[in-house]
């Protein structure tokens, strides 16, 4: 096989064919299917630094797990730094084991108390005495020059792709599992530190590509491109390779990267994934570690996804002994739960230097345990789909294609705000088995299309669904080539004008009724009395191919100084800055404006009004859960074997969009939920507060109150 079509293609592993699944639902298992990574709900890491053996406590942690019900643990194993009496040369044992061996004596308390084991290691660093013994395993710098470690000027880092991981790793974790046993091993930092000069890089990338390695990061070379696809198919190699020792000493045993640079092949190769999105840092809502769930969902099906979160904070000047506030906690791992993923604390250090997040942790998980049967998912409910895309990445060039990832995240956000349940859609898994549960999917510039892909989503509407789009969506090939025409042209009913505009300085959206009826169009609800509202920064020049309504049109910019001169050159025309169409079953809605990516920098409530309106007019039926009241609330629905939860959580905080919480703002919300069909509700629940849901039964619908939600409230519907 062509060693470049090798990373698109299906791969063996241990003599089975793995494939990715083509549903939402792949990776779920019934009860009697499943393995210890489907057993699992509640995960414990415990990460040693060097000096811990001798001076932790295991069995302290040991009764720590019990207590929170932990069916799962990471415990650190070696690489770095070995906590076991390892045999491997140059395997360095922590200069404080002695005869003792920590990582066995955790191993045989989980194992008591029944617990799936993953054992840690890091592949990233070395000592002084490995790089005098093999001087090739270490990184080298593009001037030449052994990289050291840029936070301990005492180790050295390893190269990923040569002998180091594929030689040295491998008999560790030959020997790992030859001992002990786990149910998986679990790599941190196993994918290397940026481009590696050494002598097997440099020859095996010109072995495989005719190139010399780039010598510097820049996604728009082809070098660098041709790069980047080295360093997956390489990555996938490792992949393969360790899980195919570590099944050796084990069959049931997995490898479990922290980490890979392709989603899908993520889903094509695991069994369980981790995400390791630990904390906010910066400007970050907390919906982010939702947005990362669902992304990963949408890669991998239905398999089992743990979400790694840090008691500790995550800022760039790594205070790893720190804790965070129990607010912030709660939220982040309230995100995750709401989303599908299950919660996995990890800790640095087996001393304690600070207590207070070991009660929060504790009633997280006392409360995942009471309600572990309404959390074990079957499928999302969800009917809207968000694209997201992973081959964007040749794409943004020129200047107003800067800040690519804003048109994401105002979508995201005015998702969010309109308590509309959705889920994430990979743009390289756009079958029609994989979309058959959403009615609507909203592309924020999916800017780089396949022509393949352009027919996958012709065929979503062919068969009545709905299309939301923006600013320069299906306008380049998936190698980020501008095509001369849209892709999806033909349904957008417009053609590319040849020009995109911006920014455009003091330009407005003219909201106008419809001439003949008098009446405003759905899309301007709320809107009514605008005349006008502020307009995008950048714009596509278009010219419609069709007959379009014209709820909203462009003015032109005009002079913002000075002050006198502040008045349109233009107070009307007919260029439409939203074109609306109807097509079969399903409906078109596209903004030629990046409207989300504006909504996302400059925030205003206008925007978002407008976007969540024409969500709404293009889903072209009621969400299955309709929640009403103040603040702000993310809202996801889910099904299980015999029962359905709407998982509520309360992002209304002045901290939500730079952390961390202080503390909650609760608030009182009205909810009504569309009975699934064919299925009649036996008893409803709030499970978060345990406190009896006062509900009624109408047309089809639940309708209750859910009084005071702090952080998170899941609503059990028993079928």
């Amino acid at each position: 096989m062509d060693r470049r079509n090798f990373i698109r293609s299906t791969s063996v592993i241990a003599g089975a064919v793995v494939v990715a699944e083509s549903s939402v639902l792949a990776g779920f298992r019934s009860p009697a299917e499943q393995t210890w990574f489907d057993r699992p709900m509640r995960w414990a890491q415990l990460t040693l630094v060097e000096n811990d053996p001798g001076r932790f406590d295991p069995d302290f942690w040991l009764s720590f797990f019990k207590r929170i019900h932990a069916d799962g643990t990471t415990l650190s194993a070696g690489g770095v730094v070995a906590y076991y009496p390892t045999d491997v040369p140059l395997h360095h044992r922590s200069d404080w084991l002695g005869n003792s061996d920590p990582f066995g004596y955790l191993v045989e308390g989980c194992r008591k108390m029944n617990m799936s084991i993953i054992a840690r290691t890091d592949p990233h660093a070395v000592r002084q005495n490995v790089l005098d013994a093999h001087p090739d395993w270490i990184a080298v710098t593009a001037n030449g020059e052994k990289r050291r470690h840029w936070a301990n000027r005492d180790l050295w880092v390893t190269c990923a792709l040569g002998p180091y991981n594929f030689e040295f790793m491998t008999k560790v974790h030959q020997e790992i599992m030859d001992r002990y046993q786990p149910d998986g091993i679990f790599s941190n930092r196993w994918a290397g530190h940026g481009i590696c000069y050494c002598e097997h890089c440099t020859r095996n990338f010109k072995e495989y590509s005719g190139f010399d390695l780039p010598r510097s990061v820049n996604r728009f070379d082809p070098v660098w491109q041709k790069y980047d696809e080295w360093n997956t198919f390489r990555l996938k190699e490792l992949w393969i390779l360790w899980d195919n020792v570590i099944r050796k000493g084990n069959s049931t045993s997995r490898f479990i990267p922290n980490g890979f640079p392709d989603k899908v092949v993520t889903g094509q190769l695991s069994d369980i994934v981790f995400t390791d999105h630990q904390a906010r840092s910066g400007v970050i809502p907390p919906w982010s570690n939702g947005k990362g769930a669902k992304e990963l969902r949408a890669s991998i099906g239905m398999k089992p996804l743990g979400g790694i979160f840090s008691v500790g904070v995550e800022e760039q000047y790594r205070w790893k002994d720190s804790v965070q506030t129990e607010a912030e906690i709660r939220i982040w791992v309230a995100e995750g739960t709401a989303n599908g993923m299950r919660p996995w604390f990890t800790k640095f250090s087996g001393v304690l230097y600070d207590k207070r997040w070991l009660d929060i942790v504790d009633q997280i998980y006392q409360l995942h345990y009471r309600n572990e049967r309404y959390l074990r998912n079957t499928a999302p409910m969800a009917r809207v789909g968000m694209v997201f895309s992973e081959q964007n990445r040749n794409y943004g060039k020129e200047a107003w294609q800067q800040k690519n990832g804003d048109h994401a995240l105002g979508m995201y956000h005015a998702l969010i705000e309109d308590r509309m349940p959705f889920e994430m859609v990979n743009d390289r898994l756009l079958d029609l088995e994989h979309l058959k549960l959403f009615k609507l999917l909203i592309l924020p510039n999916i800017a780089a299309l396949s022509a393949g892909q352009c027919d996958q989503l012709r065929k979503f509407v062919e068969s009545g669904g709905s299309i939301l789009a923006t600013f320069e969506t299906s306008l380049y090939d998936e190698n980020g080539q501008r095509r001369s025409e849209f892709g999806l042209a033909d349904l957008f009913g417009v053609s590319f004008d040849q020009n995109v505009e911006g920014p455009m300085q003091n330009s407005y959206l003219r909201l106008k009724e419809d001439s003949e009826t008098n009446q405003f169009h759905p899309v301007l609800k709320g809107l009514e009395d605008a005349y006008r509202i502020i307009n995008t920064i950048h714009q596509v020049k278009v010219v419609p191919k069709l007959s379009f309504p014209e709820p909203v049109t462009l003015i032109p910019t005009y002079p913002d100084l000075p002050m006198e001169d502040v008045y349109p050159r233009v107070p009307e025309t007919d260029i439409r800055e939203l074109y609306l169409r109807d097509v079969g079953k399903g409906r078109i809605a596209y903004f030629p404006g990046d409207i989300d990516r504006t909504f996302w920098q400059i925030m205003s409530a206008d925007h978002g009004k407008l976007l969540r309106n024409t969500i709404r007019w293009a889903l072209q039926e009621e969400p299955i859960v309709e929640v009403k009241g103040p603040g702000i609330v993310d809202v996801t629905v889910w099904r299980q074997s015999n029962s359905m939860t709407v998982h509520l959580v309360n992002l209304t905080n002045p901290m939500m969009m730079k952390g961390p919480f202080r503390e909650f703002i609760p608030v009182d919300q009205q909810v009504s939920i569309n009975i699934p069909e064919g299925t009649k509700v036996q008893q409803v629940q709030l499970l978060a507060s345990g406190q009896k849901a006062d509900f009624r039964i109408n047309a089809g619908k639940i309708f209750l109150h859910v009084p005071q939600i702090q952080d998170h409230e899941i609503i059990g519907i028993d079928l």
